[in-house]
């Protein structure tokens, strides 16, 4: 690349422009052999650059690769936001890439879109932003130093998109209470974003709203909830579960804030019992419930699944209140729903992960009886598809059953999965059943 294009310049290693061919957008500490100022005069480290600022990446032949944001203290350097040697990263820029993002969840989610993910960090090109959308909020996590810098441009972008096409915003509320944030040296923040040009929230206490998925209503606490306060990657996987679930007695573990087990109960199951470790999370499950006029039909209780699953198992499916609960409604569960949070978020621990995923599922084998049905997902990228379906095989041969397939799912369409970044498929999700 012979123009100069008034950015600093990384020389990166075969290794790293092996990578950025094969479509993978970053660059690692170790990947980066030299880096030059704006003026080609060479630098000892990143130090000497701005953190967050943009830097062209080139082979040591100097073929131009990309333009990306440096991270001067993590150990992923250089995040590419795009490949093209004419781009200029003014507010167009932005617009155009969040105008993509935009259209593409229209071309795929269709008129499904008053909640859904509207960028997707690497597979729409912002590494390291989550935004997603529930009716007027919009909810965002900034997990890199580059994003957070270009931060006022895209949120901007964003706003201007979405008005546009007739979306009015209330307002942008961040949740980067994420402690990944520390190793691109951020601080931990929440709180509503203060747009240049918008007019301020009217309630900023206000952080729960109401939004419609599937049919079913849910109050969301964006402030407190996980993540961004609700998981919209499962949503066709609940459509489908939901199709299955007519007769069936449930049993939903890991509820979250019930959303299983309200499509369960929409799709015309007999009853639910949902299951989660957090008692603020099953007074927002009970409480959507209610919302949904689904009291009578959806129970819930605190507990920890590990500890109900053997219990269920020693006691032929039955178990205290659980038994009184199933037994009124004509006998045991013959449908178990299990969508564990992450068992593993690094290499380090995936064995460890594999065997909770392994204890939990064989469990739910053996509590089934013939012919019961299995929903069963993993969202940690690191535990693979196929590293997943060996351990449901182990889990089946352990617990002396065959499983039977019935849908193989992943996340939906508006998390899109990007080839190249298999960090960007992450959701396993399967309905088996149990022969």
């Amino acid at each position: 690349m012979k123009a100069q294009r008034g950015f600093p310049q990384a020389t990166i290693t075969p290794k790293g422009e092996r990578a950025l061919v094969g479509g993978h957008p970053w660059v690692y500490e170790a990947e980066v052999e030299s880096i030059a100022d704006a003026n080609g005069a060479p630098l000892g480290s990143a130090s000497g650059i701005e953190n967050g600022c943009l830097v062209d990446v080139v082979s040591r032949k100097g073929r131009y690769l990309g333009t990306g944001t440096l991270s001067a203290s993590s150990k992923i350097r250089i995040r590419l936001i795009s490949r093209n040697a004419n781009d200029t990263f003014d507010d167009a820029f932005w617009e155009r890439k969040v105008r993509w993002a935009w259209e593409h969840r229209i071309a795929v989610m269709g008129d499904d879109i008053s909640c859904c993910r509207l960028i997707f960090s690497e597979a729409d090109g912002f590494p390291g932003l989550i935004a997603d959308r529930f009716e007027d909020v919009v909810v965002t996590q900034t997990l890199s130093v580059g994003m957070e810098r270009h931060k006022p441009a895209v949120f901007g972008a964003l706003l201007r998109v979405l008005a546009q096409d007739g979306i009015g915003v209330r307002g942008i509320y961040e949740r980067n209470d994420v402690s990944t944030r520390k190793l691109e040296g951020l601080d931990e923040t929440c709180g509503w974003y203060e747009a240049e040009g918008a007019a301020p929230v009217v309630d900023p206490g206000r952080t729960v709203t109401d939004i419609c998925e599937n049919g079913v209503r849910y109050h969301v606490d964006f402030a407190r909830g996980q993540k961004t306060g609700f998981f919209l990657d499962q949503k066709y996987n609940r459509r489908a579960l939901a199709k299955l679930a007519r007769g069936k007695r449930v049993l939903d573990c890991f509820t979250h804030t019930g959303s299983f087990a309200l499509n369960a109960a929409l799709g015309g199951a007999e009853h639910v019992h949902a299951v989660d470790v957090s008692e603020l999370a099953i007074d927002m499950a009970r409480e959507n419930a209610r919302l949904n006029g689904l009291s009578d039909r959806v129970s819930f209780e605190a507990a920890n699944v590990f500890d109900l699953l053997p219990e269920l198992e020693r006691e032929g499916g039955h178990r205290g209140r659980v038994s009184e609960v199933m037994q009124a409604h004509g006998g045991p569960f013959d449908f178990i729903i299990l969508d564990p949070p992450a068992f593993t978020k690094n290499r380090r621990t995936i064995d460890a992960a594999e065997r909770g995923y392994h204890e939990i599922n064989q469990r739910a084998m053996k509590v089934l009886p013939r012919g019961g049905y299995l929903a069963t997902c993993s969202c940690s990228h690191f535990m693979g598809t196929g590293r997943f379906k060996r351990m449901l095989a182990s889990a089946a041969h352990d617990a002396s059953v065959q499983l039977r397939q019935v849908e193989e799912r992943q996340q939906a369409p508006d998390h899109p999965i990007l080839w190249g970044v298999p960090e960007t498929d992450y959701l396993k999700f399967f309905l088996f059943q149990v022969v």
